[in-house]
Parts: C-alpha cells; sequence; structure tokens
C-alpha cells in the first residue's frame, strides 16, 4: 500500500497542496478590508486568522485518533492514512463549492471610505508588477516584512519541533506533547481575538505590535528556561502563554501592513508576509532542529529568541503611517493612485477629494 512507485505522486500531490496554501493565507486581511468596516476590520481578520488556527487545532486531534500506531499493521495504517485524506477532500471540496455558489466577491455598497476610493479605480489600471514595486519602495513595510518573518517564523519552528523538545525531557509524553501543541493553539485563538478587538478600539498599531513582540520575547524566555523543571503543567501554562502571544501577532501584522501600505492590495502585501514566514519558517526550523539534536532544546530556543530580539528593534523602528485609518477618518483624501511612503514629492492626485461612496 506504500509502494515506492506512489512517492512521486504523493510528492505532486503535497507540491499542489503548498500552492493552494498561499492563496488562502493571504485571504483574512483582504475579506476583512472588502467587507467591513473600520470599526470592525482588525475584529474580523483576528477571526478569519482564527479559522487558520482551529485547523491547526483539528490537526493537532484527529490524525493520532483516525491513524493510531500500528507499525506491525502497515496495511491497516496506509488504510487509515487513506480515510484520513480522503476525508479531507472531501471536506475541501464542500467548501469549494460553498464558496463558488454562497459567497459573493464584494458588498453592494463600500463598507468604509478606503474601500469606496479604491473601488473609483478600474480594474485594468491594477499593475501587479508595480504594486509589488512600490510595497518594495515603503521602508516602513520592509521593517514589517523582516520582523513579522522573524516572529511567524519562529512560531513555525517551535510548533514543528515541539513534540522533540517535550520528549528530550519527558520521555513516554508523546500524548501530552499534543496537548500541549493544542494548548498552544486554542491560547493562540484567543489571543488573536482579543488582539482584534483591541485594534479596533485604540488603533494604536505600532504599539500594540511592539508590546505583543516584546511579551513573546519574554515569553520564550520563560518558556526555554522553565522546560527542564520536570513539571509537564509548567510546560503547559508557559506554552499556552507563549502560543497566546506569538498567534495573536499575526492579525496584527496583517492588519498593521493593510495600514501603512494602503492603498496597495492587501492581498498583495499579505502575500508578502506569508512568503516571509515561510522562509524564515524554514530557516528556523531547520537551524533549531540541529541545535537541538546536537545541544539541546535549550540552546535552539536561545537561537530563536537572538532572532526575536532583532524583530523587536526593527519593529520599533517602523514609521506608524496609518494612511487606511487616515482615510478613513477624513484626515487625509487619497485617490487609487499608490505613492511609495518615502516618496520626496506628494503628487497632486493624492489631495483630490474623493466623495464616500457609502
Amino acid at each position: 500500500s506504500l509502494a515506492p512507485q506512489r512517492y512521486p505522486l504523493t510528492l505532486a500531490a503535497q507540491a499542489v497542496c503548498a500552492v493552494a496554501q498561499v492563496f488562502i493565507l493571504g485571504l483574512p486581511s483582504r475579506i476583512a478590508s472588502v467587507w467591513f468596516g473600520p470599526t470592525e476590520v482588525s475584529t474580523a481578520c483576528a477571526v478569519a486568522v482564527l479559522g487558520n488556527q482551529l485547523g491547526t487545532a483539528i490537526g493537532f486531534l484527529l490524525p493520532p485518533v483516525l491513524v493510531p500506531n500500528t507499525p506491525n499493521d502497515i496495511d491497516l495504517m496506509a488504510h487509515n492514512i487513506g480515510i484520513m485524506f480522503y476525508g479531507t477532500a472531501i471536506v475541501s471540496t464542500l467548501l469549494f463549492f460553498l464558496t463558488g455558489v454562497v459567497f459573493e466577491e464584494k458588498p453592494k455598497y463600500p463598507p468604509s471610505h478606503s474601500q469606496a476610493v479604491l473601488q473609483t479605480k478600474p480594474p485594468e489600471d491594477y499593475s501587479y508588477k508595480q504594486s509589488i514595486i512600490n510595497l518594495f519602495k515603503n521602508i516602513p513595510f520592509i521593517l514589517l516584512l523582516i520582523s513579522y518573518g522573524i516572529m511567524t517564523g519562529a512560531f513555525y519552528s517551535v510548533s514543528t519541533l515541539l513534540n522533540q523538545m517535550i520528549v528530550t525531557h519527558y520521555e513516554g509524553e508523546e500524548v501530552n506533547a499534543g496537548r500541549i501543541g493544542l494548548t498552544l493553539v486554542v491560547a493562540g485563538m484567543v489571543g488573536s481575538i482579543i488582539c482584534g478587538l483591541w485594534l479596533d478600539y485604540t488603533k494604536t498599531y505600532k504599539q500594540t505590535t511592539l508590546i505583543v513582540y516584546i511579551l513573546s520575547f519574554i515569553g520564550l524566555l520563560v518558556f526555554t528556561f522553565t522546560l527542564d523543571l520536570g513539571y509537564l503543567i509548567v510546560v503547559f501554562v508557559t506554552g499556552g502563554v507563549l502560543g497566546f502571544f506569538m498567534t495573536g501577532y499575526l492579525p496584527l501584522g496583517f492588519e498593521f501592513a493593510v495600514e501603512i501600505t494602503y492603498p496597495e492590495s492587501e492581498g498583495t502585501s499579505s502575500g508578502l508576509l506569508n512568503a516571509s514566514a515561510q522562509i524564515f519558517g524554514i530557516v528556523f526550523t531547520l537551524v533549531q532542529g540541529k541545535l537541538t539534536t546536537d545541544y539541546s532544546p535549550r540552546a535552539g530556543n536561545i537561537f530563536l529568541c537572538a532572532w526575536i530580539f532583532v524583530g523587536i528593534i526593527l519593529t520599533a523602528l517602523i514609521k506608524s503611517d496609518l494612511r487606511r485609518h487616515n482615510v478613513n477618518s477624513g484626515i487625509m483624501n487619497l485617490d487609487v493612485k499608490a505613492v511609495p511612503v518615502d516618496s520626496p514629492v506628494e503628487p497632486e492626485s493624492t489631495t483630490l477629494k474623493i466623495q464616500s461612496a457609502l
């Protein structure tokens, strides 16, 4: 059932899933901006991020149940894996058809002034290439791109190597390692919602992002130096705190990026953030895994702590120019032409007043 001739097909299928993931991960900020107003957009983004984390939580729970460890019966294991994958395919296909039939591309009326401005631009005038160029000329976005990649990549690395870290100090506790991973994800879901609500209430994007970054750094330090104390309950608590802040950072990064890059497409900025997270995640997982294997989990975690400290510095350097918020508040009136943040000349078009479609 697990014949080698099927390996190329399996790898091809995994590649297709990986490509599909790129389109899914960038949806939260895009959907939130298009469908929700200024007082709820960050919460909507956080809820969408929560959906991704919910899937991760299910991933911690269901596979061990659907595919129990049967090393003496490979055929049974292959059968169980097939049931799990077929079930996933059925659910995904159902969601695909529901999305196509039920959901519309955008609401009849723009939910905010900033969206009304963007919708006055003909779709044929949009240039993906020019949008990418504008984003890479935006220095605050570049700083956020790197700092977001560091934080999210560190979270990916910790999640991937969590089981190895736990069983190193707590032999035979594979089940509890999965539960700790679930605790990390569930706490992160709560953190995402709270951070989204806080942003909608205060609009303090940079301050909140920086504070959550610092608390994530402290959380990882505490997790690192209490991991080997011999008390699993301590690991549950520190893992939950770590997940609360590190996952809570995800909607903050998305929304902060939309604010400082407006009027560029939310899908483009979030796509670049996810690409940065994947790159840092791969590098961090490889390096941390090597340090954990050759030395100890503490060495691998300290490596991540050093990088997160760099991310704190980069976040502190970001210029908080809330362009979307300013448009919605009537402080700034923009047309739909994208202008790099550090452009020395402000074109006349950026002072053109646009009537709201609301």
